[in-house]
């Protein structure tokens, strides 16, 4: 498998030794992206991981800062972007497939990057931040810079994609809205522009949105004053308020979930809800598409919610969550769905290839589909995903040729370790947690929650078979280790059980115990060598309440799977393996451990801190101890590692392996602890490693990762000598040892397969339902198990030791029960005999229960119960009477005046006060304030009138001495009978309240004035009180004073008066008549035996009875008669009370009639100073957003101006350029001026003429399928033309096209000529793109800032209006006016009796006409109100035509003032900078520095000079001596050349004179063609000149008066 060079960087290397990273296998989270039309990639953990689809083959780039973050491909220029996930993270651009770097992007993000996407065309890469900047960046990628940025705070985005055709338009979509962007250019200048897409309601339709900011169809109220916006009413003034919606107008909208670019700029976008939207690129409107129904209706495949959607000719392809991909095919604004595709998984992305040959499938398990389009279609399967992470791994020994990996889901995969290629898979259906592989043969166990072990046999790597399954227990199993040699397999479990199991299968994997160690196991150590007979057996558990750890170790002989004796005598009945003979021993560290190893000789443990970040050694005591033994650190290094980790050693124990949380594996050395290799593998942000394996041999090492889903195979690039030898030596002699037995077993798997293996398995822990009972015949128990469900391998021990103990013990068992029953007759004799005794003495049922413990639980569980509910009741009546004190508190104890009431005899009336709460200290002082303040007001009014009565004279001598007596009188009482009851709009003047203090309802404008005028109404009026009620009052009060006094006067007189006379100071008539006359004693002898005496006594008792009752007669006589009287009485008290109490009545009725004439008033105030707070508030709006207006319209008229210039400058350039394109066009012919005419047409018609490049037309069976054709305004086809362009032009330079009877130098030159044409010609196409380009964006600030100009305008015209209308709503006040109800009688009123000149007519023509009246009336009144505003109008506006006439002339004499102004940089500098004082600092500390700097340099240049004059010196010699030789040998050339010149004049001057003649001719016509070429100079020179004078006119100052 290949890697790209930047897994180089990934090598640690100590000591000669280095790792290196082979292939890493894991699969994507992310999507899945073509990086060209055969290769897909995707995130992993720290890798990037490339596929060939034809070949399957895979290649890795590694991140070296942690865990790839998002990702983004660029096939045109086939590289690949990824950010990581540091803090500030940085965007690497890497080259496929050559894997090296092409840039690294460093922006200002500050946590994570969360969207890239490639533009189609050009070098554009855009990313999106996460919080807190939540920005969008355009970079160019190639340059490795940012164009431009935006932020916009909180704003999620799920989805980012450029404009296929266009890559000037980016759509952001998140599942609240759609934006799409816009990258405008100006030369090198980019900047973004968002449009926000206004989408539908959720069932589909449009809402009709009103303008929030400028409202035109709000109602017009004539009377109430102006309505104004929602926003105002809610008093915001910020920004805000340009967005506020009350909750009634909120409605939601659809959701989007995916998007798609259309070959037409369109976007479509599929919704949560179901609907399908497309959007106009331009104008952003979106149409709602409509679904076309299926006359057969599918079931259970409606698609609700999109998840993933790709475009293609005549429609979409999208899937959903149902697994089926369906394919939309859309017309106009309709669409069909048709089944497309069928997957077995949901789908979560899918993209076509950049031919459009492939359609690419990826499902949310991580798996990957290929489907092929054609007559044929094929659909293949390019990665298959597992089912989950991997939870446990683990080389097959002994060759390590494959390795295994475990799922949470209980998926088993094998691997081949060459390439990492999937072997086999085999699914267990049940939840997994460890995996192991046997050493000592070719098998595997499998944990499961359950608690269940699979066995696994992996002779065929290709077909791995489940042969067994144990079941130690119900707990789950979390850990899964064998010995060294493949004895045991240790199952630990997550209650702290460790079973001990016979690896072999010859013994059908035995379990032979189990030790009970403490709860949470963490790790699980062995020691098993060859020299010994023993295997030892570390575990680490934590102690968390004390914050420590505890090692235990115990030893298992090598011979216990062998003998069945020694195994039977190692454990207890119920398989406990016991401590003495196991020799188990109890260590304590100080501090919490994350894990331990024990040492191959069993000297020191090596432990993992948890805390801090240190490896310890421990050294155990040589002497046998009891108990607990506490260890101290023997030695300490530093890890170095994030986070706690794990230990674990080589097979030949010399190597020390340590993984963490960081994502580090370092391999040390026992013995010193150094480390001597180590690869960063995996990072902390996907929490580190979780397990590492290290095969026999110390050749391939494992790294499996905790949560990034990585699994990494590690090859040693480097290793020592010794550490190669010493391990591979041992894992010879280890297999070599290890090969009889492994062997055996597997010729025993082979022969023991498939169904036997498990019949046998479930014969062991299963048991028939028809179980017979026990021998005993005392036992009366049946055990009674279900034959479906497993049991446990220790329940069944736990039975079989129970079924012992009842062996055992049956006879006592029999004696119990036979007492038992005894005992049990007692009881119900007891309950028997309680029925018949009497309710005092009868006793509850579970009196009779004799578990006491059993009686107590339940008495405590009622005591708890009734604890809860009289707490509950408790606090339920608390806060009830809490409630209650707070409504008591409210409505009474706040009250200053209660609440009290008067009810009539016998009429319906209760007459009610008004109850009121005692004033406020701020409302007192409040009140004092205004009190003061109209007093004052008054003395000012008085103090007036004073002095406009002063000025007459004749006045102030007849008022002189008036004053004072009218000051008192005014001091006493201040009266204004200027405000009449219908004016002061209530009778409260009836009532005794004084309305001096108060303002009449005509002058109440100002803010102030109506607050002052509310806080005056609610004065309570003085309460009138009647004169018989003032008696019954004073009465009362006297009353009252008597009774006190007499309870506090001395009890002398009482106590005489009981003393003397019984407490009775005079018999009463009532006591005669209530005595009764006693009967002689006699009465009671008979009739016959009484005396005379005692009869005569009997005729007087008679009479005297008689006497008594006719005296009592009478008195009850009088008796009636005063009680008629008193009962006439008291109805008449009565009757008179109740008339008193109904005038009070209807006295009531109009103090509350005037109470609500006084709220109806303050009610008016207080909504006149509600709607002017709206009217500040939406001016104070107006004003904020006017400010923000200007505010952009400065930044966009700064734009307009630097866009201008940079136009200008740009327009300079192109014109510059075209015109030395047109000089090199004229000069054509003057170049080859001295070749023939004819040759120099030939070779005009050759400059003129342009190869033609033929354009890589797309193939005609791919321009079929792929929508979107040739992508415009590429710069690497651009590019790619002007390369072809430049060979073209090689092919024109060819010597064979040149014309006959051509100098070859001539026709270089005309070549050369030709090339800088076409050259220039290339660069004037491309300043002429960029100037339309330049152009363009000019008109489009010009646009916008016409637009913020119109909004400007549009507040101006707002703010006018309702200046307006507050000046309307402050003039036109609101008052309240008392009319009289019913009809109106007229007071003289004189019957007239004959009516000799009366028309009789119907009453409603006269009703008709008073209706015309006053229809009529109301008219002239609202013309006349008009009018008077049209006046009102006219002055104000002539009032403000006068203020801005001045205003105007003031602001020309300041402009003119401005112009004749002075104005140097210094004093605009002073004006414009805010700190300049600082400024001045700054410069004179940069020219001190400055200064310092050029005397530093003055005096380097002084000591070059004086070097330099030292060397020129020394030169100055030489050339002396050099110019002294030089004299000498031209006396010596003098000779010579006298002596040639009289050989020449000799020989003849024929032969000069010619020569001379020729250079003649030579320098005529070198002075013609001189001559020629000056001419034209300066016709190019006066050129210049005159557009030098136009432009220096242009920029010229023109200091003009106004």
């Amino acid at each position: 498998m290949s890697q790209g060079r930047e897994r180089e960087e990934n090598v640690y290397t100590t000591a000669g030794a280095s790792l290196s990273v082979r292939w890493v296998q894991g699969f994507p989270k992310q999507n899945v992206h073509f990086i060209n039309k055969s290769t897909i990639c995707y995130p992993c953990g720290n890798f990037v991981i490339f596929i060939n689809i034809e070949t399957k083959k895979k290649t890795v780039l590694q991140c070296m800062n942690g865990v790839v973050g998002v990702m983004a491909t660029n096939v045109p220029y086939e590289v690949v972007a990824f950010s990581d996930r540091r803090l500030k993270p940085i965007i690497y651009i890497y080259n496929f497939p050559g894997l090296t770097r092409r840039n690294k992007l460093k922006g200002n993000v500050l946590l994570d990057y969360t969207l890239l996407s490639f533009s189609y065309c050009g070098t554009y890469l855009a990313s999106y931040s996460s919080l807190p900047e939540f920005e969008l960046a355009l970079w160019n990628w190639e340059a490795g810079v940012i164009l431009c940025k935006k932020s916009q705070p909180g704003v999620d985005v799920s989805q980012m994609t450029f404009n296929p055709m266009n890559w000037r338009q980016l759509c952001l979509s998140s599942p609240s809205a759609v934006t799409v962007w816009t990258i405008e250019r100006c030369n090198e200048e980019h900047h973004l522009k968002a449009k926000s897409v206004k989408l539908p309601m959720e069932d589909g339709s449009f809402c009709n949105e009103t303008d929030v900011i400028f409202p035109t169809s709000l109602p017009k109220d004539l009377i109430y004053g102006p309505v104004l916006p929602l926003s105002a009413i809610a008093g915001l003034v910020g920004e805000e308020a340009e967005t506020f919606r009350p909750k009634d107008d909120l409605y939601p909208l659809l959701h989007p979930s995916m998007h798609c670019w259309t070959p037409t700029s369109d976007i479509y976008v599929g919704c949560e809800e179901g609907h399908l939207l497309m959007i106009n690129g331009e104008t952003l409107k979106v149409t709602l598409l409509n679904k076309i129904e299926d006359t057969v209706p599918k079931e259970g495949r409606n698609l609700i919610s999109p998840v993933t959607m790709v475009y293609q000719k005549g429609g979409m392809l999208i899937s959903g969550i149902d697994g089926f991909v369906y394919s939309f095919i859309i017309k106009d604004l309709t669409y069909k769905v048709e089944d497309f595709l069928e997957i077995e998984e949901p789908v979560v992305h899918m993209m076509f290839s950049p031919n459009y040959r492939m359609l690419l499938i990826q499902t949310d398990k991580g798996s990957v589909y290929i489907y092929t389009p054609g007559e044929k279609p094929t659909f293949d399967k390019v990665l298959e995903a597992c089912d989950g992470k991997f939870q446990a791994i683990d080389f097959i020994p002994p060759r390590n040729e494959y390795c295994m990996t475990l799922t949470h889901s209980g998926e088993v995969c094998v691997w081949y370790t060459e390439d990492g290629t999937c072997a086999s898979r085999i699914y267990l259906n049940t939840p997994a947690t460890a995996l192991a592989c046997s050493p000592s043969s070719l098998s595997a166990a499998v944990g499961t929650t359950g608690g269940s072990i699979h066995f696994l046999d992996v002779r065929d790597a290709e077909a791995p078979q489940v042969v067994h399954k144990a079941f130690p227990s119900e707990w789950s199993v979390q850990h899964l280790l064998y010995d060294q040699q493949g004895i045991y397999l240790l199952a630990g479990t997550s209650e702290g059980y460790i079973f001990v199991i016979n690896a072999n299968p010859s013994s059908l994997f035995q379990i032979l115990g189990f030790v009970e160690v403490s709860k949470d196991i963490l790790q699980i150590s062995t020691v098993s060598l060859l020299e010994t007979d023993i295997v030892e057996v570390m575990v680490l558990s934590p102690l968390p309440e004390t914050g420590r750890s505890i090692l235990e170790i115990f030893t298992l002989p090598k011979i216990l799977p062998r003998d069945l004796t020694v195994s039977a005598s190692f454990t207890d009945e119920r398989g406990r393996l016991k401590d003495e003979l196991i020799h188990r021993f109890q260590y304590e560290i100080e501090h919490s451990l994350s894990s331990a190893v024990l040492d191959f000789q069993s000297q020191q443990i090596y432990g993992f801190c948890n805390q801090v970040s240190y490896i310890c050694s421990y050294l155990l005591p040589e002497k046998v101890h009891s108990g607990t033994c506490i260890l101290k650190p023997y030695q300490k290094v530093q890890s170095k590692h994030y986070g706690p980790g794990m230990l674990s050693l080589s097979s030949h124990g010399l190597w020390l392996i340590t993984i963490a949380k960081g994502g580090i594996l370092c391999i040390r050395d026992v013995h010193t602890l150094e480390t001597f290799a180590r690869s960063r593998s995996h990072s902390h942000q996907g929490h580190g490693i979780q397990s590492v394996r290290i095969s026999m041999d110390g050749q391939n090492i494992l790294v499996n990762g905790r949560d990034d889903g990585t699994l990494v195979y590690l090859k040693w690039r480097r290793l020592g000598g010794n550490l190669a030898s010493d391990i591979i030596h041992y894992s010879q002699k280890l297999s070599i040892s290890l090969s009889n037995t492994m062997n055996e077993e597997n010729d025993y798997l082979s022969i023991q397969q498939g169904e036997s293996l498990n019949l046998e398995s479930k014969s062991e822990h299963t048991i028939n339902e028809n179980m017979k009972p026990s021998v005993d015949s005392s036992q009366e128990e049946l055990v009674q198990v279900d034959n479906i469900k497993e049991i446990p391998w220790i329940q069944q021990k736990s039975e079989q030791a129970i079924k012992n103990e009842v062996k055992l013990f049956s006879r006592k068992r029999k004696e119990i029960k036979t007492g038992i029953k005894a005992l049990a007759k007692t009881v119900l004799a007891m309950m028997e005999e309680n029925e018949t005794v009497d309710n005092i003495a009868k006793l509850d049922q579970k009196e009779f229960g004799l578990d006491l413990e059993e009686l107590e639980r339940l008495h405590d569980e009622n005591e708890e119960e009734v604890a809860k509910i009289r707490k509950d009741a408790e606090m339920q009546n608390l806060a009830k009477a809490y409630l209650a004190e707070l409504i008591k508190e409210e409505c009474w104890n706040s009250m200053a005046v209660k609440g009290r009431a008067l009810k009539c005899f016998h009429l319906p009336y209760v007459v009610e006060n008004f109850p009121m709460k005692e004033r406020t200290e701020e409302e007192l002082k409040e009140l004092k304030r205004v009190l003061w303040q109209k007093k004052i007001e008054t003395e000012c009014l008085k103090v007036r009138k004073e002095i406009i009565e002063v000025q007459s004279a004749i006045t102030l001598a007849k008022k002189h001495h008036e004053e004072e007596d009218e000051e008192e009188e005014e001091e006493v009482a201040v009266k204004n009978p200027n405000l009449p009851n219908y004016l002061l709009g209530s009778l409260s003047t009836d009532f005794g309240v004084q309305a001096s203090f108060l303002s009449s309802q005509l002058e109440l404008h100002s803010r102030e004035e109506k607050i002052n005028q509310i806080i005056l109404l609610k004065i309570t009026a003085q309460k009138l009180i009647n004169p018989w009620l003032k008696a019954k009052t004073e009465l009362t009060v006297t009353h009252e004073m008597e009774q006190w006094l007499q309870k506090r006067g001395p009890n002398t007189r009482h106590r005489a008066l009981m003393d003397m006379m019984g407490g009775v100071l005079e018999v009463k008539k009532e006591d005669i008549l209530r005595m009764v006359i006693p009967q002689p004693a006699f009465v009671a002898k008979p009739d016959a035996l009484w005396s005379e005496e005692e009869r005569k006594q009997f005729k007087d008792y008679e009479k005297k009875v008689k006497e008594l009752n006719e005296e009592r007669d009478k008195y009850r006589k009088s008796l009636e008669a005063e009680m008629k009287k008193l009962q006439n009485s008291i109805q008449e008290s009565t009757q008179n009370f109740d008339e008193y109490l109904k005038r009070l009545f209807e006295r009531r009725v109009k103090a509350e009639m005037v109470v609500n004439q006084e709220e109806l008033k303050i009610n008016n105030l207080v909504f006149s100073l509600l709607l002017d707070e709206e009217i500040s508030s939406r001016e104070a709006f107006l004003n904020n957003y006017l400010t923000r207006k200007q505010e952009e319209k400065n930044q966009t008229s700064e734009a307009i101006q630097k866009a201008r210039e940079d136009l200008d400058v740009y327009k300079e350039h192109y014109d510059n350029l075209l015109a030395e394109d047109k000089v090199l066009d004229r000069s054509f012919k003057k170049e080859f001026s001295e070749i023939p005419s004819h040759q120099v047409d030939a070779l005009y018609k050759l400059f003129k003429r342009r190869p033609r490049i033929h354009k890589q037309k797309m193939h005609s069976d791919t321009a079929g399928i792929v929508p979107f054709g040739e992508r415009p305004e590429s710069g690497k086809l651009n590019k790619d033309a002007f390369v072809q362009l430049m060979k073209a032009m090689d092919d024109l330079d060819n010597i064979n096209n040149m014309p006959e009877g051509l100098d070859p130098s001539v026709w270089d030159h005309f070549c050369v000529t030709r090339r800088a044409k076409v050259e220039n010609e290339q660069k004037v196409k491309q300043k002429a793109a960029g100037l339309m380009e330049m152009i363009t964006f000019l008109r489009r600030r010009t646009e916008d800032d016409e637009k913020l100009q119109q909004e400007i305008e549009k507040v101006f015209h707002e703010q006018m209006v309702l200046q307006e209308e507050k000046v309307r709503f402050q003039l036109n006040l609101t008052i309240q006016v008392l009319l009289k109800q019913g009809q109106v009688e007229l007071e003289n009123f004189q019957l007239m009796l004959e009516y000799p000149d009366a028309i009789l007519i119907n009453k409603s023509i006269i009703e008709d006409l008073n209706s015309v009246i006053r229809t009529q009336g109301q008219k002239k009144v609202a013309s006349m109100m008009e009018s008077k505003d049209v006046h009102k109008g006219i002055f104000q506006i002539e009032w403000e035509h006068r203020k801005m006439e001045m205003e105007m002339e003031d602001l020309n004499q300041k402009a003119w003032d401005i112009q004749m102004l002075f104005f140097s940089r210094d004093r605009q500098k002073y004006l414009n900078e805010p700190n300049y004082e600082t400024l001045i600092a700054i410069q004179i500390g940069i020219m001190e520095q400055t200064i310092a700097v050029l005397e530093k340099t003055h005096k380097k240049n002084v000591e070059n000079c004086k070097k330099l004059l030292k060397k020129l010196g020394r030169y100055s010699n030489q050339k002396d001596v050099a110019n002294y030789t030089l004299s000498c040998n031209l006396r010596e050339e003098l000779v010579a050349v006298s002596e040639r010149k009289d050989i020449c004049n000799a020989i003849g001057s024929k032969l000069t004179c010619e020569k001379i003649a020729k250079e003649r001719y030579e320098n005529m016509m070198q002075h013609q063609k001189l001559t020629k070429i000056a001419k034209q100079q300066a016709e190019q020179i006066s050129i210049l000149r005159a557009e030098v004078e136009r432009l220096r006119m242009k920029t010229f100052p023109a200091l003009v008066q106004i």
